[in-house]
């Protein structure tokens, strides 16, 4: 097993084939970018539909979130891909079902699936708000949205950066998912090199290729850990005194 790992002759067969994994490396990071968009998007609307007085925004967002925390990614996917092209077609009223592209399908499948864990990670972020700061906008005339907007979510975000960057690491590496339907992705393109040489080189490029992309997201996430655990410095304030206060 080591000596065929090592054999110079597999590595040669496996970076001339590089095109291929730069391939499914940019269609990877298509689903990433645009599928922590709309996980973010969607994820900050449905946790701050679970904090709001109505009963049926937060059944709303109850009922998003344990369907798609309780249901596998996978099955997820894979329904998506056998059943909304015949969706498609029926809603839109073509002859024909409506092929969906990989990227779309991918970032629609991660990002739905992530908008239920951020928006867990919103709730718990818009709680440890005082809900006085609330109560203190709207006697000064700001509405529930604006309230929200300008001053609940920024001091949201400062405390929960750390947990929104763990999920866009989780994100990333369940954008793998996406080689069940033959997507294009890093995992499909390797899974198709190692599917024809059977060299498992393949796979230590797909690693180093996943690695390119998590490796930054984990150092931030470090960088935000600390920094969230440091006390904050007092500001110096300068005082310039009167001439008259200076003379006594």
């Amino acid at each position: 097993m080591l000596e065929s790992i090592l054999d110079p002759g597999r590595w040669e067969v496996t970076f001339a084939s590089m095109g291929a994994f730069w391939d499914g490396f940019f269609v990877t990071l298509q689903v990433v970018v645009w599928g922590l968009i709309l996980a973010l998007v969607l994820g900050t609307v449905l946790g701050v539909f679970s904090t709001t007085r109505s009963r049926i925004l937060r059944a709303i967002s109850r009922v998003y979130v344990e369907f798609y925390q309780n249901t596998p990614l996978p099955v997820q996917v894979v329904f998506m891909y056998l059943m909304g092209p015949q969706l498609l077609q029926r809603v839109l009223g073509t002859p024909a079902p409506v092929p969906i592209p990989s990227v779309v399908l991918g970032f629609v499948g991660v990002g739905l699936y992530h908008a239920a864990y951020v928006s867990e990670v919103i709730r718990t972020g818009i709680e440890s708000v005082p809900r006085g700061q609330m109560e203190a906008a709207l006697s000064q005339g700001f509405t529930r949205v604006q309230a929200y907007i300008y001053i609940i979510l920024p001091q949201t975000f400062k405390v929960i950066l750390p947990p929104l960057c763990n999920q866009a690491l989780n994100l990333v590496k369940n954008s793998s998912v996406l080689a069940l339907v033959a997507g294009g992705d890093i995992m499909y393109r390797s899974n198709s090199f190692v599917g024809t040489y059977g060299y498992l080189q393949g796979y230590f490029i797909a690693c180093a290729m996943y690695f390119v992309i998590c490796f930054p997201l984990a150092m931030l996430v470090q960088y935000l850990e600390k920094r969230s655990k440091r006390a904050p410095k007092p500001k110096k304030l300068n005082i310039t005194l009167p001439e008259t206060a200076k003379e006594a």
